[in-house]
């Protein structure tokens, strides 16, 4: 009988020795000074579907987002967010806050990355100035 706990015990210590060994390596690991330069392209890929990135993403971002008013969308442009270039997309639109009453307009930015949303961010007055806003009907339709 100890022999068979005394064979457990270094079974587990063998094992636990080997996953630890394992944890401790990771030959997947990319090698920052090679990719620096690509990952900055694979980052900054032009967002093809963010309407419905967005659209999807304001379902989340909203409390209620029946009834939105006087919306518009930019067009997806390279800026500075937090000192790295992102793809972003200004939007504008006045929602709900409760029952009927709204909000008043409000400015805020999708982040893409990879060319896909990442976040919004609301302090967008420098990155939105210059946007030409286009209509933005599919946002004013949005349900529950």
């Amino acid at each position: 009988m100890r022999d068979d706990v005394r064979r457990r015990s270094v079974s587990a210590i063998f094992g636990l020795a080997l996953l630890l060994g394992a944890c401790s390596h990771n030959p997947l690991a990319p090698d920052p000074a090679t990719t620096a330069a690509a990952s900055d392209e694979d980052i900054n890929i032009y967002p093809a579907n963010y309407k419905p990135d967005i659209l999807a993403a304001m379902h989340a971002y909203l409390n209620d987002p029946t009834g939105i008013h006087d919306t518009g969308i930019s067009d997806p442009v390279l800026k500075s967010v937090g000192g790295n270039n992102r793809y972003l997309v200004c939007l504008r639109f006045n929602a709900k806050k409760k029952g009927n009453a709204y909000t008043g307009v409000k400015q805020i930015a999708a982040v893409f990355i990879a060319g896909r949303f990442d976040r919004f961010v609301e302090t967008v007055r420098e990155q939105c100035d210059d946007a030409t806003y286009k209509p933005f009907p599919e946002l004013e339709r949005l349900s529950k």
